[in-house]
């Protein structure tokens, strides 16, 4: 899903996707916490809701402890596919989300999607999204060996965009997101729609913070982007 480069001195916007773009933070936790209770373990919503945006290895070291067996990994991460999957025919854009990445391609700057998603699961999100016209590259879990807050997805994301550091943006809800951006050398804008608010955002790296998606998008010509327009 990669358009021609074209000439100039490109630059890009990177956006997360869960929590970003798309409503499900809440569906994910959901999941999770219905395939860890079948995997016989236990894990508070609040706990889960707040490790959303991880990837999935990441995820279960931080709920269930790095030093156990990680023999039922595997499963769990099926589980919580299955029951996600339950939602994918219902699932949903968060406010204005569309028109952001419309408003991004037509000022010039390369969109490209970088989420922690499996393929499948990305390309339901950019179906719901309606999105496929204004993408120059869509990155996912499947691209990279590590997920966030590693840095690998979003240096991946910029390899796609086919830009340097300094000309790209990221755009995340996740305290992950802003850590990922930060040791990629790539600033962070941070949306509120996700599970962590604007101070632990600030601390995590990130640049600016908007209440979401719909709140950058009516900012984007007051500096948002600053710096890296075409």
């Amino acid at each position: 899903m990669e358009h021609p480069r074209g000439s100039g001195t490109p630059s890009a916007v990177l956006f997360d996707v869960d929590g970003t773009l798309m409503d499900t933070v809440h569906l994910h936790t959901v999941a999770w916490w219905e395939a860890l209770r079948q995997g016989g373990h236990q894990a508070t919503m609040p706990d889960i809701h707040r490790r959303i945006g991880m990837g999935s290895d990441h995820l279960l070291d931080a709920l269930l402890g790095e030093d156990r067996d990680h023999d039922g990994d595997d499963a769990l991460s099926a589980a919580h596919d299955t029951l996600y999957g339950q939602f994918w025919s219902r699932l949903a854009p968060l406010p204005r989300a569309t028109d952001l990445l419309r408003a991004c391609a037509e000022r010039g700057l390369r969109v490209v999607l970088a989420s922690s998603a499996s393929s499948d699961e990305a390309e339901v999100m950019v179906e719901a999204l309606g999105a496929a016209d204004h993408l120059y590259a869509v990155t996912t879990a499947d691209d990279v060996e590590s997920s966030k807050p590693a840095p690998d997805l979003v240096a991946r994301a910029l390899d796609r965009a086919g830009v340097p550091a300094e000309r790209a943006v990221f755009v995340g809800d996740a305290v992950w997101d802003a850590q990922a951006a930060a040791k990629a050398g790539v600033r962070c804008l941070a949306v509120l729609t996700g599970a962590f608010g604007r101070q632990e955002l600030l601390d995590a790296g990130a640049e600016e913070v908007y209440d979401d998606v719909a709140a950058l998008l009516e900012e984007l010509d007051a500096g948002a982007l600053r710096g890296i327009a075409p």
